[in-house]
């Protein structure tokens, strides 16, 4: 018993040291973040991938998806299919494999200025995910862990003339700087039960709870340009804090179709709900100072803790997989082919109670496939390949018009060899994926072209290993 437990408190230790240390390096980078997206000023940002980097190779692909080494936190039903084993005539549980996702992006963003015909580049690294899955009982299991949900990162800057309004004479240039930054997080801990229906028939039911946060930071500073007068320069910025309970729900049922052929249907969403917020709002003048930046000089008003709410849509998706099991002794191949359609209910979103007419109800389909290929002695033949295909309006609609989104993406699995003989029921796998996403057309001011690189470490080890032994001492 005094040997499971010591076991147990290495593995949770080793887990612990290595996740806090990737993620703040990733939060790190997070920080320093140099991206500039125009779109991400409306609604609550643009809106980060909803899915695990084995998914994204797949187009996005997972309602019906999950695997052992895979915390699919799109569906919460799939945490009741992590891999476990129960003791002979007993409930208990002999063992259990104990999936640890994290992952990264770097990705690069490309905007297209319609009427000045000139292009903007910017690269970035940014947060994914970090999750951990853990088989409670057999059909059961429970997951938890931190993503984002959306990001804001933007600075535009206009120069113009200001006109007198009555003779409409100039009188003095002036620059106006827009720049925002933020996002939304979530805390999340879900649970899973499944259920045998019938022969090689299960049904799983899943459900996500946590906490939304984040914040989003406004401004507006104009400045005059002029070498004869000075003038002190104005800031008005909003600065609004988010933070409440939300949760999310899924299904999933899987049934055997032919020999070694499996199908699954799934599903999974969320309700509307109502997220707490806090806001201060501040119009000031300032100088610029190159040692300290902006340095207020006079509040012309402000107001702080202004308490209000905003209303998170709701949201559906629905999908199939259909999944060929590879046949070693057979020496056949594998294969996952799936689906998934997604409506988004924006028309529902509510900021401090107000109409957001730069957002829009939307919608999204995505294809994609897996293949494993015979396996052999290679190393080749134990990788896992993806491809996938999305495409569906963005909910932002602004200026009245539609922005349209397409992505093609291609992913691998590649298996991490365990040479260790104390970690010998170890085994861990790098998921990688590359997204190209364009988002609008010639009929947008803006155009977009981001191109992602997805990366995502998935280790997974055996526990409770031993456990009944010592138990019967």
């Amino acid at each position: 018993m005094l040997l499971v437990r010591l076991t147990m408190l290495r593995k949770l230790r080793c887990s612990k040291s290595q996740a806090l240390a990737v993620l703040s390096t990733l939060l790190f980078y997070n920080a320093l973040a140099q991206d500039n997206s125009p779109y991400s000023r409306y609604g609550l940002g643009n809106q980060v991938p909803t899915t695990n980097v084995a998914n994204r190779g797949m187009g996005g692909v997972a309602a019906a998806y999950n695997d052992a080494y895979t915390v699919n936190y799109a569906n919460p039903a799939s945490y009741a299919f992590f891999s476990s084993f129960q003791e002979t005539n007993s409930r208990k549980l002999s063992s259990g494999r104990v999936a640890f996702n994290i992952g990264a992006d770097l990705q690069s963003r490309t905007l297209t200025d319609r009427d000045a015909q000139s292009k903007f580049s910017s690269p970035n690294i940014l947060f994914s995910h970090v999750m951990m899955g853990v088989p409670v009982r057999k059909n059961w299991g429970l997951a938890f862990g931190l993503r984002p949900l959306t990001s804001i990162n933007y600075k535009i800057q206009n120069t113009g003339v200001m006109r007198d309004p009555n003779t409409n004479l100039p009188i003095d240039s002036f620059t106006t700087v827009y720049e925002g930054q933020g996002g939304v997080y979530l805390a999340s801990l879900g649970t899973a039960v499944k259920f045998k229906t019938g022969k090689s028939q299960y049904l799983s039911l899943g459900v996500n709870g946590g906490y939304m946060f984040g914040h989003r930071d406004y401004s507006t500073r104009l400045s005059f340009i002029n070498d004869s007068i000075r003038y002190s320069s104005a800031n008005y910025e909003n600065k609004t804090s988010i933070g409440g309970l939300y949760f999310d729900a899924g299904l999933q049922y899987h049934f055997k179709a032919g020999e070694d052929l499996y199908v699954g249907l799934g599903a999974y969403g969320n309700w509307k709900q109502k997220i707490n917020t806090s806001r201060n709002f501040v119009a000031e003048t300032y100088t610029y100072n190159p040692n300290l930046g902006n340095v207020p000089i006079d509040t012309a008003y402000s107001s702080s803790n202004i308490k209000s709410n905003i209303l998170y849509p709701s949201s559906i998706t629905g999908g199939f997989t259909i999944q060929k099991l590879p046949g070693i002794d057979a020496n056949e191949a594998g294969w996952i082919v799936g689906a998934d359609f997604t409506y988004n209910n924006w028309k529902e979103f509510r900021s401090e109670g107000q109409i957001d007419t730069a957002v829009k109800s939307n919608w999204q389909a995505k294809v994609g496939a897996e293949f494993h290929p015979i396996p052999k002695k290679s190393y080749l033949s134990r990788t896992l390949y993806r491809v996938g295909f999305f495409t569906g309006p963005d909910y932002i609609y602004l200026r009245q018009k539609t922005l349209p989104t397409l992505g093609v993406s291609v992913g691998v699995g590649l298996p991490i060899a365990n040479y260790s003989p104390q970690a010998r029921y170890q085994a861990s796998m790098v998921n990688l994926s590359f997204e190209f996403i364009k988002r609008g057309n010639n009929d947008n001011i803006l155009k977009e072209n981001l191109y992602r690189l997805s990366l995502g470490f998935s280790l997974t080890d055996l526990w409770f290993i031993g456990k009944t032994k010592y138990f019967e001492d």
